[in-house]
């Protein structure tokens, strides 16, 4: 498994159908760290986030027999928007399980696409084995949202973008949920700029890969607590392969409290008249959070994904 070489053959797979996003330099993030701070926008990808990216890949690579098979997966929302993309894209069927908790935003963004939704449990990792083990039933392709080098690799073309819009950056903050977002951007950027150290983000609700890195084992916390943060909550599958590559790549993990989040999501909303998720706010409330370790630096900050339910970012706004 060569997972830089696999983003490789992700960028010409997928970018006829993928956007180049912008990267927009934030005068008031740089004004507050005395450096430079750039926004790298997936929140304008085609679906409004990122995964957009690694679900295309994934389904581009299935051979015309497991396209006609079928496919099934899960997600708290972003994967599905990119996943339900995605099968149109190469025009073939799927299941979608979600969550009984996912945002309502996401689902009515899944009811503009032809696939089946089916909900179950109250936590992506729940959610995400009972559909695992749905598709192995039915013998159907099972599309993970996380733990898959297809899935990785896709994710990972926002390395390449990265490169080609800014010469050099000392760090890269990236919001963990399953890992997959972090393995591909962090395994590209240590081929290519090993210079740059990688920051990987968690809701202190939610810090599961944190706990995990620092007890060198997955560890899954015994209940899901509620976080704004929707797009990386849960817990991370047992020998998952991003496991093993996060331990590789992350330099440093940093905790966000929700109240930090709102924040966050607040200051982009006025300072940059930008919409975005929970997800998003978690890599920029530790920017903001822990400004004096940038000081002086160049950050470039992933902004993961827009999909927010209107009613909680009118609340936060």
């Amino acid at each position: 498994m060569n997972i830089f070489e696999e983003i490789l053959a992700a960028e010409d797979r997928i970018r006829p159908y993928i956007l180049k996003t912008p990267l927009l330099e934030s005068k008031a993030l740089s004004k507050l760290i005395n450096g430079k701070v750039y926004l790298k926008l997936e929140s304008e990808q085609h679906t409004g986030s990122f995964k957009a990216r690694g679900s295309l890949n994934k389904l581009l690579s299935l051979s015309n027999n497991e396209k006609k098979i079928g496919t099934v997966t899960a997600s708290t929302g972003n994967h599905a928007l990119g996943y339900a993309r995605a099968l149109e894209i190469v025009n073939t069927t799927g299941t979608i399980y979600l969550p009984e908790n996912a945002s309502n935003a996401k689902i009515k963004a899944l009811e503009n696409y032809s696939v089946e939704l089916k909900q179950y449990g109250n936590d992506s990792l729940t959610t995400e084995l009972y559909a695992k083990q749905k598709a192995k039933d039915l013998n159907k392709i099972w599309i993970s949202p996380y733990n898959d080098p297809q899935i990785i690799g896709g994710q990972g073309t926002i390395g390449i973008e990265l490169v080609e819009q800014i010469e050099d950056f000392d760090y890269t903050l990236v919001t963990i949920g399953g890992g997959g977002l972090i393995s591909g951007i962090g395994t590209y950027l240590n081929q290519v700029k090993p210079m740059t150290k990688i920051i990987g983000c968690q809701p202190e609700n939610s810090p599961e890969m944190d706990l995990s890195l620092k007890a060198n084992k997955i560890i899954t916390l015994p209940e899901y607590i509620d976080t704004l943060s929707d797009g990386s909550a849960g817990g991370i599958e047992e020998g998952a392969i991003t496991f093993p590559i996060c331990k590789n790549v992350i330099d440093e993990c940093i905790l966000v409290s929700e109240e930090k989040i709102a924040s966050a999501i607040k200051f982009v909303a006025h300072t940059h008249r930008k919409i975005i998720e929970g997800a998003a706010g978690v890599a920029i409330a530790s920017l903001i959070q822990n400004k004096r370790t940038f000081d002086g630096c160049t950050v470039v900050v992933i902004i993961c994904g827009a999909n927010i339910d209107m009613k909680k970012f009118k609340s936060i706004i």
